[in-house]
């Protein structure tokens, strides 16, 4: 693995750093500025915050940080640093004071100071508070190709080595948290080399998947955490221990927008993230109904035919009846509940308002089961939309806008309240979603589903070797209403494509997040459980 590290580094260690001390008793500090010197900082110093203030307007010097003392005559240490904040937001700055308060240390990261550093204080303190700040994203950034060795070769032993459904959990895990740090990185080797082998990742999770599954759904003991299995693992015990329990499930919410907004409920939530593989076809219509019901969809359509009603085009009137199927699983179960099951669906923000107050005014409750469709309806209406694909033209940027969308969200506010009230919150995804890049061909008849990642109906073809042909729908717990109904699903980053106009649908869908098909990001999904700190 041969890469120009250097293309990734975007501070030069060699720089000099340059420093503006304010301090009214300067002079006495000049055995402290000359070792700084010594140790490479540019150190302007002046004796009052007005003079600083005039060099920041002046900006004939781009000072990297500024030490400044709290106590001074004239304009003090928490005015100069308001003036500083309306010239420049970012810039680092260090108070230097007499006094380690709570209450004024309060005010004074209210006012956005970096660091503090409490009288007296060393020429080894100071240099040690610079290079914490100046230079820490420099050596986490010289340290991250060592790291990711490490961890290419560990991917790369765990896959050659016949990988465990439990193994390809890690591995995803690792080549997500290397994808939230290569989005903060240069183009260049680095990069290239994480998304390659990711796609080589994902080619052979989906032979994986194809080799194993069908003894997963039949019983298999070294099946992994499945749809079906979701609440009996994780909710039901909790229920029979008396807890109240929100079971809240954020539909199309991959694990990497979960990794991307967990540190945010850090400090309202003591976290315990497990996963589950969702069933296939990973779309709504089955991987839902299995996560409410328990049960695999021929299961379903066997048991509660009024409940399953499968469309031709591929969807499902069985997604209205998931409050009716949780019930009868919690029946199955023998779990009763006081007060009874509450269940809400979220689609827009009025839904949203309307369940935050419903939640905010709750004095106890035993489960209560939350859909949030939000990510979902964002994934389609990406795909019709030029702007969403400019916001969002790849799995980094809408990462990102998953994060914005949940920091600013209903969910979060919901999550809070929750924490504060001390409800467990169990939280998951009926599937995820695949950055889908190629096409390939699919034959079948008029009455073929759409839908792109999987299709369903008679006489269905495809490419050998970019899908799963499911000829025996009964055998991986699918319904087959007729002996001729078949499933095909796109394994990897493959998009079904009739042959007619085939370049022209190409084109229209490349780009697009899918779901329906056999991918690591729509397959391995978190489940977790979030217990408030209190």
């Amino acid at each position: 693995m041969c890469c120009d590290w250097v293309s990734y580094i975007n501070l030069s260690m060699s720089q000099t750093h340059q420093i503006l001390w304010i301090d009214d008793e300067i002079e006495a500090l000049q055995p402290h500025i000359h070792v700084l010197r010594e140790r490479g900082y540019a150190v302007t110093p002046v004796t009052n915050g007005e003079d600083g203030i005039a060099l920041l307007k002046n900006g004939d010097a781009q000072y990297n940080a500024i030490l400044l003392d709290q106590v001074m005559p004239g304009k003090d240490g928490m005015a100069t640093l308001e003036a500083i904040r309306t010239i420049d937001a970012q810039i680092p700055v260090v108070l230097v004071t007499q006094s380690s308060d709570e209450q004024f240390v309060e005010v004074a990261l209210g006012k956005q100071v970096t660091d503090f550093l409490v009288k007296p204080i060393g020429v080894a303190q100071i240099a040690s508070t610079l290079k914490r700040i100046l230079d820490q994203p420099q050596i986490v950034v010289n340290q991250i190709p060592s790291q990711y060795t490490a961890d290419f070769n560990t991917i790369r032993m765990l896959k050659d080595s016949a990988p465990t459904w439990q193994d390809w959990i890690d591995i995803y895990v690792k080549l997500l948290q290397w994808d939230l740090v290569s989005e903060r990185l240069a183009e260049g080797g680095l990069k290239e080399t994480h998304l390659a082998q990711k796609k080589e990742c994902n080619t052979e999770f989906s032979d994986f998947v194809e080799a194993h599954y069908r003894d997963w759904v039949t019983g298999s003991s070294d099946a992994p955490p499945l749809s079906v299995d979701v609440l009996d693992r994780y909710v039901i015990p909790k229920l029979q221990d008396g807890k109240s329990v929100y079971f809240i499930v954020v539909d199309c919410f991959r694990l990497d927008h979960w990794l991307a907004v967990e540190p945010l409920l850090y400090p309202y939530f003591s976290i315990d993230r497990q996963y589950s593989f969702s069933i296939l076809p990973s779309a709504t219509m089955y991987s839902r109904n299995a996560l409410f019901s328990g049960l695999f969809p021929v299961e379903i359509a066997e048991r509660y035919p009024q409940y399953w009603q499968e469309e031709s085009d591929g969807s499902t009137s069985t997604n209205r009846y998931e409050r009716q199927l949780l019930e009868a699983h919690l029946k199955r179960r023998g779990v009763r509940l006081k007060p009874g099951l509450q269940y809400f669906k979220i689609f827009d923000a009025r839904g949203g308002n309307t369940y935050k107050k419903r939640v905010a005014a709750t004095k106890r409750t035993s489960l209560s089961a939350l859909v949030i469709n939000f990510i979902d309806i964002l994934t389609h209406q990406r795909s019709q939309s030029d702007v969403l694909q400019q916001l969002a033209p790849d799995e980094a940027a809408f990462r990102t806008l998953a994060h914005s969308w949940f920091s600013h969200s209903v969910l979060f506010d919901i999550l809070r309240i929750i924490a504060a009230q001390g409800a467990t919150v169990v939280l998951t995804s009926d599937h995820g979603s695949v950055f889908c890049n190629r096409a390939t061909p699919a034959f079948g008849n008029r009455e073929t589903t759409t839908s792109l990642r999987f299709k369903i109906g008679a006489n269905l073809g495809c490419e050998e070797g970019n899908a799963v042909y499911l000829r025996n729908p009964q055998d991986y717990r699918l319904p087959a209403e007729t002996a001729s109904k078949d499933y095909i699903l796109a394994k990897d980053d493959y998009y079904f494509v009739y042959p007619n106009d085939f370049y022209k649908y190409k084109r229209q869908f490349q780009g697009g997040f899918q779901h329906g098909g056999i991918s690591m990001g729509e397959l391995i999904t978190p489940v977790v459980t979030l217990t408030p700190r209190l």
